[in-house]
Parts: C-alpha cells; structure tokens; sequence
C-alpha cells in the first residue's frame, strides 16, 4: 500500500512540476499602460527584412531587436496575397486573398507562431496589420458573399482610390462586420497576438471598430494602432494613431518649406483635439514613405537625425521602419523582392541610445499620466525649436536648431544639465547664448 501510495504521490508531484514547466514556457507579456508609455514600435517588412525574406529568418533578429531596445513589433500584413488584378510580380501586401491564412512565400503557420513565441519570451509584443477596408479580387467572399462589397450603380464592384487590385467592403452589411470580427478574434485566439494596427482605419466605420476592439479586449489586452489621423477612433477602439501632419512637417521643415512654429502649432491643436491618454505616432518613415515618397535622405538631407531625435523626445511614441537602423538609403521596392543591407551606419547606435533614453526617463513618458510639455521661448522661435518635458521630478530638454545655418541661440531656461547624447556638461543661462551647428540638437537632462 505505501508503495502504491509512493507511486501516486510521484505521479502527482510529476504532473505538478510539468504544470509549472509548461506556466514558465507559455510566455505572454501583458499590454499594459505602463507598457505603452515607454515603448518603442517597429514595423518589419518580413518580405524586404531579409535575403530569405522569411519568418524564420526574422525570427532569428528578435532578441538583437530586444537589445537595440524595441518592445512592439508590427507585422506588415503577413497573409496570402490575391492573384487576380495583382501589382508587380509578387503583388501588395495588402491585397488579402485569405484573412486566416499565411503568405507562403514568408513560411508556414508554425514559423509564425515561433515568431510570435520567440517575441514573447524576449519580453515583446506583435502586433498585425490589419487590412479592413478591401479583400483581393479572388478572395472567397467575392463569389460566396457578394453582398459583401461596394457596388457601383450597375452594381459592379468597385476598387477603393486607384488600388484596382482590391476590392472595397460594405460595412453597412452586418454579416460582413461579423465574419471580419471573427478573423480578428482568430489571431489573437489562437496565434496569441497582441493587436493590431488597421490599415486606413478612417475608411472603415468607427462603430465597427469600437465593437471590434471591446469584443477582442476580452480575449486578452491588446494594444490597437490606427492607421488614421482622426481623433474619434481614439475614443473607444484604439489606443495610437499616426502623426500623419507632424510627418509631413517634419519633410516640409527640412525642406525649407516651412517653419518650425507650423510644429508648435500642431502640438497645440493635437493637445485641443486629443484626449489626455491618447497616443501620436512618430516617425521619420515607414513603408509608404520609403517607397513612395522617398529614403530619409531623399527627403530630409542631412536633418535625418535631428527629426529622429524630435520623434523621441515630442510627446507620443517613436517608430523605427526595417532598415532605418542600418541608413536605408534606398526605395524598397513594393510589389517585388528587395532586401535590406545590414550594415551598421551612422544611426544604429544613435537609435539604441534614443531608445535607452525612452525607458529610462519619466519625462518621456506617453498615455495616461503623460509627461508635461512645456514650449520655451528662444530668440528666433521660427528656427529654433525649444521644449521642457518633465514628469515627477524628471526633467529633459531639448533644443534644435532647425535650419542649415549656425545660429547663436538663446534659451527661456536656467541651470547645469547633461547633454545626453555627448554625456558633456551644458550649462544654461538666459542671458548666455549657445551656438548651434546646422541642424544641431541636444537633449540636455538632469545631472
């Protein structure tokens, strides 16, 4: 009888360390505010990432990405992309043939939930881009449920804008937001991801969204990214828009379009029309700026690094684009194979450093109990942009000088700070000028 009792208690004491086996490999970080107020998003193109252009090969950058201080990764769409009406060779990624499915090309469902696995226990969340507005031409809804998609008046389908290898969705049809939802809760269900970021999110109903994101909430928390510029999707589905107008400043300032008061300007409205624990998106670029309208070089010449310091250190959050951290210095092509040269540059450190600021400072702290923003005046506030974040106690300021000439430039602030890029001593007094090169910025917090 002992023995048997020995043997029962062995198997149980078996099953209880398996349990607690299986508690520590099932890694599943929460999104949380917390999260989200220090964090930094890159979006990979797993396409263009690599030679392979693979899961797998990806996959293997995870825990390098983790180093250089990413905590979000959004995945341009991962899934089966149309033939029919198709772009280029390989066609556009947000062409969806199959919602649930995986673009071959890129691997298998297994290699995706590695990937997914392997961001999970460096600590990282993964989000999908998410394609709601339009399906492919040859997606199984156009011939099982037509009623499913715009028509014109001769009730021929139609493509959205001049993207005529989609076809644009009625959400005005409930069996539509219906089988949509379900494809969403599938990925978070049972590929566990963390969120999504919906492509043109303004062009799909904010009511179906709201829905939408309650319904996946409840799932497990998820961290939601519109690809919109438009504050009432903010209200109840997501927690992050893009700064559609702050990046376009950002070009036209370095183009000498524009002044850098235009950016002062977009500050103030954001601050009217957001509420306090809504989120900007930052950046320099991103997969339509790359391809379409150009490399950082192309548009903001040797300002590259002042802009990146300004996505950092404005209120909101920073987004690196694949390859930005090797000084991609060409046009990813969109609808063929291309690859990023991994070759460290001028900006890898640059940007490990800003992303080690991001986590390390409160004063950069973004969502709900964000950090203050306060504009300080200079002697020329039209090329010379001057802010105070500060935020229990922590203090950064930063100081730009957004022309291509040298300015002396004077500073509504006082007291001895540490330059955080050059980890130098800068004093400031109000009444003591300080030269700034062409395009100089410096990020001075406390000592």
């Amino acid at each position: 009888m002992k023995k048997i009792i020995y043997a029962v208690s062995l198997l149980m004491l078996f099953a209880a360390c398996k349990k607690e086996i299986a508690k520590v490999e099932e890694v599943n970080p929460v999104v949380t505010d917390e999260m989200m107020a220090s964090a930094v998003i890159y979006e990979a193109n797993i396409r263009q990432y690599s030679p392979e252009g693979t899961f797998q090969a990806f996959t293997k950058d995870i825990p390098m990405l983790k180093e250089m201080g990413v905590d979000i990764i959004w995945l341009m769409p991962i899934h089966e992309i149309g033939v029919k009406n198709r772009k280029g060779g390989l066609g556009s990624y947000y062409s969806i043939k199959d919602y649930r499915s995986v673009n071959h090309e890129f691997g298998t469902i297994e290699d995706f939930k590695n990937l997914v696995k392997t961001a999970h226990e460096n600590g990282m969340y993964v989000i999908l881009d998410w394609v709601g507005n339009h399906t492919a031409w040859d997606h199984a809804w156009v011939t099982e449920h037509p009623d499913f998609y715009t028509k014109d008046e001769k009730g021929n389908m139609i493509a959205p804008f001049d993207w005529t290898d989609v076809a644009e969705l009625d959400y005005s049809n409930e069996a539509l937001r219906t089988a949509m939802l379900e494809d969403m809760k599938y990925w978070v269900a049972e590929l566990n991801v963390d969120g999504f970021r919906c492509d043109v999110a303004a062009e799909v109903p904010t009511d179906f969204w709201e829905k939408a994101s309650n319904e996946l909430q409840q799932i497990k928390p998820l961290f939601m990214l519109a690809e919109a510029e438009k504050p009432e999707l903010l209200k109840k589905a997501f927690h992050m828009q893009y700064a559609w107008e702050g990046h376009h400043i950002f070009n036209q300032v370095a183009q000498g379009k524009k002044k850098v008061t235009e950016f002062d300007a977009y500050i103030a409205k954001m601050d009217t029309v957001l509420e306090k624990d809504d989120i900007m998106m930052h950046f320099v670029s991103n997969h339509d700026e790359n391809s379409w309208n150009g490399t950082v070089k192309e548009r903001m010449g040797e300002s590259v690094e002042l802009f990146m310091a300004l996505s950092y250190t404005a209120p909101g959050m920073p987004l690196i684009y694949n390859g930005e951290e090797y000084d991609l210095n060409k046009r990813l092509r969109f609808f063929e194979k291309d690859t990023i040269v991994k070759e460290k540059g001028q900006f890898f450190d640059i940007y490990k450093q800003l992303n080690v600021l991001k986590k390390s400072t409160k004063a950069l702290h973004t969502g709900k109990n964000k950090a203050e923003y306060v504009r300080l005046k200079t002697n020329n506030n039209d090329d010379v942009l001057a802010f105070l974040r500060e935020k229990e106690g922590d203090k950064l300021l930063f100081i730009g000088n957004f022309t291509a000439k040298e300015m002396d430039v004077l500073v509504d602030a006082d007291g001895s700070y540490k330059n955080y890029m050059t980890s130098n001593t800068e004093e400031l007094n109000k009444a003591t000028p300080i030269k700034l090169k062409a395009w100089e910025y410096k990020i001075l917090v406390n000592k």
